[in-house]
């Protein structure tokens, strides 16, 4: 028996002790509003069998849940509170160790969507998917995984952010945000708003709108693929919404920061700040699984609770392929074939997800996926050996242009249980972007560093704790965070987990894991080059058609 969660996002009965923006005063005139207007309009009784799949995707979310909370270590899951997320790991599989394709927006969700290495999606391998025109693009002949949903018999659609061509979701008929979006700007709207409950309202509408939209389209008995996509954790927030709108203590978090992060105080604020956005996403899924347990689905939809990538405007957060940017948070429910309370150690990748999603619909992705099936794994009784048990991770361009010539900075990385192993092809380039306007000695306002990404290090998006480092970059005992931050890095690293989970000292050069070390650059060679990489051919990533010096 499942627990009820409110509209009032997804607070269940046992979490309305703890604080939140909110109210039971909103919840009754909501639910009237939706489910006696409205759903009783559109829930259909499924005469196909299939499952539907609701994909909640959050923008730059990282690995952040309460339920990966770990009293041995202690970090910013102390401090969050994700009852909706916890619900769906308990009822279904929590994976602890999830890994993006690549850090960065683009390439990250193609390779979701394709199954495919995020190198293997042509234009879409970059952020912003830059190619010359007139030239052939593989991306082109890839379908991917929502049409092939689409012509197996599926209704499919996506709220929010999409960050491919509107052609992956069948166009941008199939792209339903009418109902609004100020769940993307959470923090600044409920901050500027005179009448908070009412804000609060307006945005629980919106959620359920869009999505009550989509349903309105749904043909009787038609499985659905439903792709929801805010970018409220994403750049920018407001300074202290954390606490002043989720109840987040930044003082709570001492001790409990990242180690590659200075513990003060305005850093702390703003990772309080962020993990209050995170709280948002998670009630904002709790809304949309309520409705379609209302109109009694939910046993027969596929739940995932997802990210693109890791935390922004942090060190070693997105665009690094170390976990802090790479490994993000992930929970799938199914009760038809995901036993409940499972728990995955090893490392998946979210390329993963569309050969799962496929599989369950009976069938068969026509792109060559890399991703593996994950249900066999998942089944009561089953356990990780049925996994492939490591993650390829890599990028290419992100910011542009973040370097002199819009280059790249190309890292391939394998991340197995026990280590990482990270290849720099280029390690004479900034890895966090040019310095721009940062030197020895002098460097832009704070105001510009905390608001202009291209300030400096333009692959460290802007952020108040960007500004201050580089204000103090120079401060007693501030070389070692700075050489994390945006330091150049060498060709080869390799980070024991088991006494680094931090990845904080690099082994590639300790004659005592000269085995390891080849045996992982050999591995992920290997799959660069029987998955045809361009980073193995000329550099092709630094030429046409892939490499504008110029993006329009």
């Amino acid at each position: 028996m499942t627990r009820r969660f409110d509209l009032a996002y997804g607070i269940s009965q046992h979490d309305k002790k703890m604080k939140s923006p909110f109210s039971r005063s909103i919840v009754m005139p909501i639910a009237v509003f939706v489910f006696g207007q409205t759903l009783s309009c559109v829930a259909q009784t499924a005469l196909d069998s299939r499952p539907n799949v609701l994909l909640l995707f959050a923008d730059d979310l990282g690995c952040y849940a309460s339920a990966y909370a770990d009293p041995k270590r202690p970090s910013p899951n102390d401090i969050i509170h994700t009852p909706v997320f916890d619900r769906i790991a308990k009822e279904g599989a929590l994976f602890r160790n999830a890994f993006v394709s690549s850090p960065s927006c683009s390439p990250s969700r193609a390779a979701l969507n394709t199954g495919r290495h995020f190198f293997r999606n042509g234009s879409h391998a970059q952020l912003h998917f830059p190619w010359q025109k007139g030239v052939p693009d593989p991306f082109d002949d890839i379908k991917g995984m929502p049409l092939t949903l689409r012509d197996g018999g599926y209704h499919i659609g996506l709220t929010y952010k999409l960050h491919m061509r509107p052609s992956m979701i069948g166009g941008k008929e199939n792209i339903y945000d009418s109902a609004g979006n100020n769940l993307n700007k959470y923090s600044r709207f409920l901050t500027e708003a005179d009448d908070k409950d009412a804000a609060k309202q307006q945005i629980i509408a919106q959620v359920q709108g869009n999505f009550r939209n989509f349903l309105a389209k749904r043909e009787k008995g038609k499985p659905f693929f439903y792709s929801f996509n805010p970018t409220n954790t994403h750049r920018k927030w407001t300074l202290g919404s954390g606490r002043n709108l989720w109840g987040i203590n930044p003082d709570h978090l001492k001790g409990k920061m990242p180690p590659v992060l200075p513990d003060e105080a305005l850093i702390r604020e703003d990772m309080a700040d962020y993990l209050g956005e995170g709280m948002a996403f998670d009630a904002a899924c709790g809304v949309l699984i309520q409705m379609v347990e209302e109109m009694g689905e939910l046993d027969n939809t596929i739940v995932v609770i997802s990210g693109d990538h890791g935390i922004p405007g942090f060190p070693r957060g997105k665009c690094n392929v170390h976990d802090l940017g790479s490994r993000v948070l992930l929970a799938i429910r199914w009760p038809k074939k995901i036993a409940s309370g499972r728990n995955v150690e090893v490392p998946v990748s979210l390329i993963d997800l569309a050969p799962t999603f496929l599989s369950a619909a009976g069938l068969e992705s026509p792109d060559d996926p890399d991703g593996q099936n994950l249900l066999p794994a998942l089944a009561p009784g089953a356990d990780d050996s049925k996994l492939r048990s490591w993650a390829l991770i890599g990028r290419e361009v992100h910011a542009q242009p973040a370097r002199d010539g819009n280059l790249s900075y190309p890292i391939r990385a394998l991340r197995t249980p026990d280590f990482l192993y990270v290849k720099n092809f280029k390690p004479d380039r900034w890895p966090m972007g040019d310095p721009y306007g940062v030197t020895e000695t002098s460097e832009p306002s704070y105001d510009q560093l905390a608001n202009d990404t291209y300030a400096g290090f333009p692959d460290i998006d802007s952020s108040p704790t960007k500004a201050w480092l580089v204000a103090h970059r120079n401060d007693p005992g501030m070389k070692t965070f700075i050489q994390y931050a945006w330091g150049k890095r060498p060709a080869e690293e390799l980070y024991d987990l088991a006494k680094d989970p931090d990845q904080m000292t690099n082994l590639a050069n300790d004659p005592a894991y000269v085995e390891t070390l080849v045996k992982l650059r050999d591995q992920l060679m290997e799959e660069l080059k029987v998955n045809d990489d361009p980073r193995l051919d000329g550099d092709a990533f630094d030429q046409a058609p892939r490499h504008l010096m110029k993006r329009k």
